[in-house]
């Protein structure tokens, strides 16, 4: 069914922006009293609502009432929704003092988690992570990439992957599923860090790659977790199986995106500690710097240097990283408007940072911006000005979201 969805006070298509680097907010495409063509989830046509009525007579008009402001659906590139428990004693612990480290070190930390998600069953975890979705989708998020990574042996990671799998199957978002058996070693491994990569790579990827459960696999490069010289190897092994690959890096010290960008990872993740130094490698890079400000509201710690990154030529995507620890509260658009008043980022920035820029870091290049051809994935925020989603600082919440020209 081809139809006309309209009028908006303004659509802000993000056309013609580039994927690296800085971006002014006089660069941004605003189309005033606006509609939109959708025709099989896909987008035909956007302009002028009366123009596009005019021309188009014989189209089924799906009226928008009062003043909407229209963007391409958020793209959320990094998550940990899939999971069991609270680490509601971690955050009081953290609040009081007490280092991630420290905590990991005492039995919270990332193994409390494993713990809680191992028992849980899949029906469990099914349910739990349909509600999480379904409240992304609900704030103008229609792509969501989920991470295993709480299992942490061959049972539990296909558990909490097909887990995934099934609410992809029921959910009206789009699913991209990632394997993070190296999350951390686990405690109840008897071997070494090698040792255990080497045990994933055998028993755990083929049988992901025959069921189908995930094409990307990520590893956290950092102290409490795999270094830099057991990284690579993984990688490279987890590349040639046919996986892309991500990595977790310079959160907390650097050497992560310098495996990220030798490895041909699709994104490096985190970089709170990354410097100019480490910036300066993403210029002639196809890595995407993923940034997490929820991560850093919920340690503590400063926001990765996403202008220095941005000044540097990087292409920046900005991810809710929501999990159970360190980032419990999941909400993509308050973070990432909090995070660009720290940053300085401009408007046009935060958005492509959260829609084609994030698409890229989990390589669709058929969403994030509204141009003919792309898919109708869209929200519509209550309001005539496009700058005031970002100056309410996420307390304006899409009131109507469209996921293949569907509205939900």
């Amino acid at each position: 069914m081809k139809k006309l969805i309209g009028p908006f006070s303004e659509i802000l298509t993000l056309s013609g922006l580039a994927l690296n680097g800085a971006i002014e907010d006089n660069q941004l495409q605003i189309i005033p009293n606006g509609g939109v063509i959708v025709e099989h989830g896909l987008i035909q046509a956007t302009g002028d609502f009366e123009t596009l009525r005019r021309t188009n007579p014989e189209l089924e008009i799906e009226e928008v009432k009062g003043e909407q402001v229209l963007l391409p659906g958020f793209v959320d590139c990094h998550t940990h929704i899939c999971f069991a428990g609270s680490r509601a004693k971690d955050y009081s612990l953290r609040i009081q003092g007490k280092t991630y480290l420290e905590i990991a070190k005492s039995g919270g930390g990332i193994w409390d988690s494993v713990q809680q998600t191992r028992a849980a069953d899949q029906a469990k975890l099914t349910d739990l992570l349909a509600q999480r979705v379904q409240r992304h989708l609900n704030d103008g998020i229609t792509t969501i990439e989920i991470k295993s990574g709480y299992g942490l042996d061959t049972e539990n990671e296909l558990k909490m992957l097909r887990a995934i799998k099934a609410v992809s199957l029921t959910s009206k978002a789009d699913l991209v599923p990632t394997c993070l058996a190296a999350h951390l070693l686990p405690k109840d491994f008897e071997g070494t860090a090698t040792a255990y990569l080497d045990h994933v790579l055998q028993n755990l990827l083929p049988v992901i790659k025959t069921e189908n459960l995930a094409s990307r696999v990520d590893i956290f490069i950092e102290e409490s977790a795999f270094d830099r010289a057991t990284s690579i190897p993984y990688l490279k092994a987890a590349k040639a199986m046919g996986f892309e690959i991500t990595v977790h890096a310079d959160q907390f010290t650097t050497s992560g995106l310098e495996v990220a960008i030798e490895t041909g990872a699709v994104s490096a993740d985190h970089l709170e500690a990354s410097t100019a130094r480490e910036a300066a490698l993403l210029k002639d890079s196809d890595t995407v710097a993923v940034v997490l400000p929820g991560a850093s509201l919920g340690l503590g710690m400063q926001y990765a240097p996403a202008r220095i990154l941005l000044d540097a030529g990087a292409c920046l995507a900005i991810a809710s990283d929501w999990n159970p620890g360190s980032a419990p509260m999941g909400d993509l658009l308050m973070q990432a408007a909090v995070m660009s008043a720290s940053e300085k980022l401009s408007t046009a920035e935060v958005f492509a940072a959260l829609t084609f820029r994030a698409a890229k870091a989990l390589s669709l290049e058929d969403r994030g911006t509204l141009d003919n051809g792309m898919l109708a994935d869209m929200q519509a925020y209550p309001c005539n000005d496009y700058r005031e989603i970002l100056y309410h600082q996420g307390k304006i919440k899409p009131g109507i979201v469209w996921k293949k020209g569907t509205r939900i």
